[in-house]
């Protein structure tokens, strides 16, 4: 009985010895994915985005493009949205931008769907072209959105809410659809990538943030408003960091900040105050997650406050590509 005894005194210390091993290793890992996340920099060069704004127009799109592409093609710096009320259409981030929103700056996005260009993007883990987000980058490299403005999306039953509804269609069999119904349906039927288009009155409401296939993204500081769809997503990208960023915002489909497919991101000291999800961990859907097979991996969230929404932290939906190291 004695030997018995001692046999079970030490294979449980070897188990909790064993345990702690493994616990270690993870805090481990979690330090060196927080040292290899970059820190960025930018060249200390500012474009106002007021020089660029014509008097005669009413919003301010085309001012913003012009100091970005300005920015980007002297070679990076900030490009400053001034203290005051601009509104303003989508807005295509560059490499080497650092998009800065003075402390009392407060961008305004208009909900006119005509105003919208189309691009490639995912909606809930479906490759489409759709409405473009309202900030959005593909392919870019060393970005960042900072500063203590404000973003208002100005979504509402009145705009992209309401007109999603009545967008809806009954079908002979008495099914109602709407456009993401379609969308499903094409993932469904393996429609080919290029021809999920959805534009103008047809398009399904856009995400806030989109930045897809992105290396060295920094978020930082700035609150977020009204989304017409989930407020930030990362997509298929690498090395993104979220730092203190509020996000209020209680629509439909209004997941706060939802990594999909990415490598190295970290998520802290923010404010989600949300309508869906805080934070899901996604890696597409189905048929088009097999197709791409990336895993969302490396995900740091800590130091976060989660105020509403349905989950603190999920692991998908969409979630077919895998999920490692959270």
């Amino acid at each position: 009985m004695k030997k018995l005894f001692y046999f079970f005194v030490i294979t449980l210390s070897l188990t909790v010895y064993a345990c702690k091993e493994k616990e270690e290793d993870h805090w481990r890992e979690m330090t060196d994915v927080y040292n290899s996340i970059v820190a960025l920099s930018f060249p200390d060069r500012d474009f106002i985005m007021t020089h660029y704004h014509h008097p005669a127009d009413t919003l301010y799109t085309e001012a913003i493009r012009k100091a970005i592409e300005h920015c980007a093609a002297e070679g990076g710096g900030r490009v400053v949205i001034p203290d005051g009320e601009f509104l303003t259409g989508p807005i295509r981030l560059r490499s080497h931008v650092n998009l800065h929103l003075a402390d009392s700056a407060r961008l305004l996005f208009v909900t006119d769907p005509n105003l919208f260009d189309v691009v490639r993007t995912r909606i809930e883990g479906i490759d489409c072209y759709n409405l473009s987000p309202l900030i959005y980058a593909y392919e870019e490299t060393h970005i960042a959105i900072t500063g203590n403005g404000v973003m208002d999306g100005q979504a509402s039953e009145d705009n992209w809410f309401g007109r999603a509804k009545r967008m809806r269609q009954t079908l002979p069999d008495g099914t109602r659809i709407d456009e993401k119904s379609r969308l499903y349906q094409m993932k469904v039927d393996q429609t080919p990538f290029e021809e999920r288009v959805f534009r103008g009155e047809e398009g399904i409401r856009p995400q806030f943030i989109n930045l897809y296939k992105c290396r060295d993204v920094l978020l930082e500081g700035f609150t977020l408003l009204r989304s017409p769809f989930w407020l930030i997503h990362p997509l298929l990208s690498e090395n993104v960091t979220v730092r203190g960023v509020k996000m209020i915002s209680h629509g439909n489909n209004n997941d706060g900040c939802d990594p999909e497919s990415c490598k190295n991101v970290l998520i802290e000291d923010c404010y989600f105050d949300t309508g869906d999800d805080c934070i899901a961990i996604k890696s597409g859907r189905d048929e088009d997650g097999r197709f791409w097979n990336i895993p969302c991996e490396n995900v740091i969230v800590r130091h976060c406050v989660m105020k509403d929404g349905h989950a603190g932290v999920a692991i998908g939906s969409e979630v077919t590509g895998g999920c490692y190291n959270v």
